[in-house]
C-alpha cells in the first residue's frame, strides 16, 4: 500500500430513506433485493477467462483487456514505529470471507464501473464462495496478493524462501483456484526498495517460478504477478527487466512473472500525461509482459482527486505499454502521507456513504474507452531476454534460492540432535531472539550460521537456508551442541530445546543427507493433509488448516530481522 496525502469527504450521497408508513414497499425492496442476490449466486453469467499473449491481455472472445480497478481492502492494524516506515497494517481483514459485506459493496463497485479488484490478504481457511461468486456473475475479476502482514511475507530486510511462505502460498492458490474469476496471483507487494538495494529480488522471483511451476501442474490460467515500489529509472526499470527475464538465455518463462505492477502516484491533481507519464511510458516501451498500474492515485495535490490519470492511462496514448490500472483504495487507508479512500462504512457495517472522490472516478472510469489493439493475432508471442548485469544500483543475482522441500527439511529436523521444543504456546515470538542467541553462541565456539541464510547479491544459500525459522532453530541448537561436546544443557535454551534420543549423527551430516537433494529447482506440491481444490476435481477446500498451515506455517521469516542485523554469522561469504 501506498507511502503517499489527507483525503476529506466534502460531499456524500445518502440512498433516500422509506418513511414509517411504507412498510408494504420495504417487504417489496427486500423481497426484491433477495432475489437479486439469487441471481448473482446462480451462475447465469459466466465470466470470460483473461489470458496473456505476448505483453498484453485478452478476455476469450479475442478482445483486449484493460484493468479498471480499485483496492479492495479494509486496512488492519496500523502501529505506528520507527521500524515500519510505511505504516503497513500488523492484521488483516479478509474481504473475500464476508459474503454480506461484498453483497453490500457490489453495487457501488458496479457504479464505478470496475472490472478488476485487488485484495492484498486472504484467509485460505475461509470459505470465500458468495464474494467470488458475486463478483464473477457481475464480471469482475480479483488480483489477490499471497503474502500477509509482518509474518506471512518475504521479508525486505532479512529476505527468505522457505517452505512455510511456500505452503503458505500455495494453499491460498489452492483455496482460490477453483473460481473462474482469479486474474492473478501477486508474489511480493514492495517487497525490493531502493534504499535496500535489488537482494530481495532473488527470493521474489524464486516465489514467481514455484507459484508458477505450481499453477501449471494444476492447469490453471491464472497469471503470476509482483507489485513494486516506484523508484528512479535506472532502478525500477532494470528491476522489472530482472522480474521478466530468463536467468538460462534460453528463452524460457519459467522463472519470469507475468504481470508487473507499478504502485505509480506520479499524476496528482489535473496533471498532464508530459509532465507525470511520458517518461514511465518511456522507460516501458519495450517491456516483454503486461504491465499494469497496481496501485494509483496521488492525493498531495489536495481532495476530492479529480482522477484525470483514467482518461490517460486508458488511451492510445499509454495502450502500447499499460494494460489499465487499480485506483487506491475503496476503503478508507492511512498511510504515511495521509488518507485514502472513496467511501466510508458506518459503524454497524451496513450502510456505504460515497464521496466526490468516488463520484469522480466513476465518471472517468466511465468515459474511459480504451482501443482493442493490438489484435489478439497480432500480439506477437514474448520472448524473455538474458536477465540484467549486476552494476552499483542493480545487485540481484540471477542464481535464485532452491524450491523448498518440505520433506527435506522433515528428514533433517526429525534426525537433528536437538529439537526446538518452545515452552510457550505463542513461539514465534521468541524464535527471533532464540536465532541470535544461539548464531551468537555458536559463533563464540567456532562456528557460524552460514548454513540456515542466504544472499540474494552473491547467489549463495546456505543448505539449510530453504527451511522454516523454527528447524533453521533446531539445527543451530544442534550445531552448538555438538561444538560443546554433546553437553545436554547446551540443547536447552532456556527450556526451548530437548536432546532427540534419535539422533545418530552430526547436524552437518544430517543437514547434507536430508538436503543434498533438494538444491535445485522442482515443481511443488501441497502440503501433506491439503485437499486438493483444482478446477473440476469435485473438492473444494474444507475450511479446515492443512498439516503446515498452522501458526508455523503462518510465521513467515521476520524472526530472522533482528538475527540478521545484531548477528555478523548470517551472511554467506
Amino acid at each position: 500500500m501506498p507511502c503517499r496525502a489527507t483525503l476529506t469527504f466534502p460531499h456524500t450521497r445518502f440512498s433516500p430513506s422509506l418513511s414509517s408508513n411504507s412498510a408494504a414497499m420495504r417487504s417489496v425492496l427486500r423481497i426484491a433485493g433477495l432475489a437479486l442476490v439469487g441471481v448473482l449466486l446462480s451462475g447465469v453469467h459466466a465470466i470470460q477467462t483473461v489470458t496473456r499473449t505476448g505483453r498484453y491481455l485478452y478476455t476469450a472472445d479475442g478482445n483486449r483487456f484493460y484493468m479498471k480497478g480499485v483496492a479492495y481492502q479494509e486496512q488492519g492494524a496500523v502501529v505506528a514505529d520507527p521500524n515500519n516506515p510505511f505504516l503497513e497494517p500488523s492484521t488483516y481483514i479478509d474481504p473475500l470471507a464476508n459474503g454480506t459485506a461484498c453483497q453490500r459493496d457490489l453495487p457501488y463497485l458496479q457504479q464505478l464501473g470496475v472490472n478488476t479488484i485487488r485484495v492484498y490478504s486472504v484467509d485460505s481457511t475461509q470459505n470465500h464462495d458468495t464474494c467470488m461468486q458475486l463478483f464473477s456473475n457481475a464480471g469482475i475479476y480479483t488480483i489477490i496478493d499471497l503474502s500477509l502482514p509482518v509474518n506471512g511475507s518475504i521479508d525486505r530486510n532479512s529476505p527468505e524462501w522457505t517452505t512455510n511462505l511456500l505452503d503458505l502460498y500455495l494453499e491460498t492458490v489452492n483455496t482460490f483456484t477453483k473460481y473462474n474469476n482469479v486474474l492473478a496471483y501477486n508474489v511480493g507487494n514492495e517487497v525490493v526498495i531502493q534504499a535496500n538495494g535489488t537482494g530481495a529480488a532473488t527470493f521474489v522471483k524464486a516465489a514467481a517460478r514455484d507459484v508458477k511451476a505450481y499453477l501449471n501442474s494444476i492447469k490453471s490460467s491464472a497469471l503470476v504477478g509482483y507489485a513494486a515500489i516506484d523508484g528512479d529509472a535506472d532502478w525500477i526499470v532494470p528491476l522489472a527487466n530482472y522480474f521478466s527475464c530468463d536467468p538460462s538465455g534460453s528463452n524460457s518463462g519459467a522463472t519470469a512473472i507475468d504481470l508487473f505492477g507499478l504502485n505509480n502516484y506520479e499524476w496528482c491533481g489535473d496533471s498532464t500525461f508530459q509532465a507525470s507519464y511520458a517518461g514511465i511510458e518511456g522507460d516501458f516501451a519495450g517491456y516483454n509482459v503486461v504491465a499494469y498500474f497496481s496501485e494509483f492515485g496521488c492525493i498531495t495535490a489536495g481532495t476530492p482527486r479529480p482522477w484525470t490519470e483514467v482518461g490517460a492511462l486508458l488511451s492510445s496514448e499509454m495502450s502500447p505499454v499499460w494494460s489499465g490500472g487499480i485506483a487506491f483504495s475503496y476503503f478508507p487507508a492511512s498511510s504515511a502521507a495521509g488518507q485514502f479512500g472513496m467511501v466510508t462504512i458506518s459503524s454497524d457495517g451496513s450502510t456505504v456513504t460515497t464521496s466526490q472522490d468516488f463520484d469522480n472516478l466513476k465518471a472517468q472510469y466511465t468515459a474511459a474507452s480504451p482501443p482493442n489493439s493490438p489484435s489478439q493475432s497480432g500480439a506477437g508471442s514474448t520472448t524473455y531476454p538474458s536477465c540484467p548485469a549486476q552494476n552499483s544500483t542493480f545487485l540481484a543475482s540471477t542464481q535464485l534460492p532452491p524450491t523448498p522441500s518440505v520433506s527435506a527439511c522433515t528428514c533433517m529436523e526429525n534426525n537433528l540432535s536437538c529439537i526446538f521444543t518452545p515452552s510457550v504456546s505463542n513461539y514465534t515470538a521468541i524464535v527471533g531472539s532464540l536465532l541470535d542467541y544461539g548464531c551468537s553462541l555458536l559463533g563464540q565456539a567456532g562456528g557460524s550460521c552460514n548454513d540456515i541464510s542466504g544472499n540474494g547479491t552473491t547467489g549463495q544459500y546456505g543448505l539449510v537456508s530453504e527451511c522454516d525459522p523454527t528447524v533453521k532453530l533446531s539445527y543451530v541448537m544442534s550445531e552448538y551442541y555438538g561444538a560443546t561436546n554433546n553437553n545436554a544443557q547446551s540443547c536447552s535454551f532456556g527450556g526451548n530445546g530437548t536432546v532427540n534420543a534419535k539422533a545418530s549423527a552430526a547436524a552437518t551430516s544430517v543437514a547434507a543427507s536430508c538436503l543434498s537433494s533438494a538444491t535445485g529447482t522442482s515443481v511443488p506440491s501441497l502440503p501433506s493433509g491439503v485437499a486438493s481444490s483444482t478446477p473440476g476435481s469435485g473438492s473444494s477446500h474444507s475450511g479446515a488448516p492443512g498439516v503446515f498451515a498452522d501458526v508455523r506455517a503462518l510465521f513467515g521469516v521476520s524472526a530472522l530481522v533482528v538475527t540478521g542485523i545484531v548477528s555478523g554469522f548470517l551472511t554467506v561469504a
